[in-house]
């Protein structure tokens, strides 16, 4: 079951979010994101946060539609997106997709990105996409890209170094190497094929599909 966890960071092409909301079994909507979903025109399976960042008419038009309603406190540990990602994994979904996670705050981006390890620890793929990024995390195991529109990949280590990384399908191929978080090397290779294999046998590798 593919989950989409619709967040409250930057979006601006509403039509390029089509083909998510149509792989999407349950749409979780965090209280902040209300905004775009007016903007998508779709009604969400799930409207959860602390609701600070919503109207009582907003929240109001979400019971009368049958919306299911996930309330926390305004003070606590975790942010409605980790929130959403728990639900979500509670709801056995083996694919998350986070839209609307990027954006302005730093700190936010980088938190919503650190939570694709809790999603590979509970056996799911994750996924954060925006209008140009595709971003996604393995551990010790592989994954095939396919190739769309003039797209870069980069490979970052999520942790200190990530090793016994192979490539097959990109202009700058990797044989078993070994990437560490403080070097570049990974960054912006290009596909020479139309599909393209990447593979890590020690540690955890962020996988980032990017456009200009």
């Amino acid at each position: 079951m593919t989950g989409l966890i619709v967040c409250n960071g930057e979006i601006k092409d509403y039509s390029y979010y089509k083909s998510c909301f149509e792989k999407a079994d349950l749409v979780i909507c965090t209280d902040g994101a209300v905004r775009h979903m007016s903007r998508f025109g779709i009604i969400p399976h799930v409207l959860l946060g602390d609701f600070d960042s919503i109207t009582p008419a907003e929240y109001g038009y979400f019971l009368e539609q049958g919306v299911k309603i996930k309330k926390f406190p305004v003070e606590k540990d975790k942010t409605d997106t980790e929130l959403a990602v728990e639900y979500a994994l509670e709801e056995e979904c083996n694919e998350i997709i986070l839209i609307g996670a990027m954006g302005t705050r730093i700190d936010h981006t980088l938190s919503n990105i650190f939570l694709l390890e809790r999603i590979v620890e509970r056996g799911a793929r994750g996924w954060i996409i925006d209008e140009y990024n595709k971003v996604t995390l393995i551990k010790n195991s592989s994954i095939t890209l396919e190739k769309k529109h003039d797209e870069f990949v980069s490979l970052l280590p999520l942790h200190r170094e990530a090793g016994g990384i192979s490539t097959k399908g990109l202009y700058y191929p990797l044989d078993n190497d070994r990437l560490t978080a403080s070097t570049s090397r990974g960054i912006s290779n290009e596909f020479v094929e139309n599909t393209a294999q990447i593979t890590v046998k020690e540690g955890w590798l962020l996988i980032i599909k990017s456009r200009d």
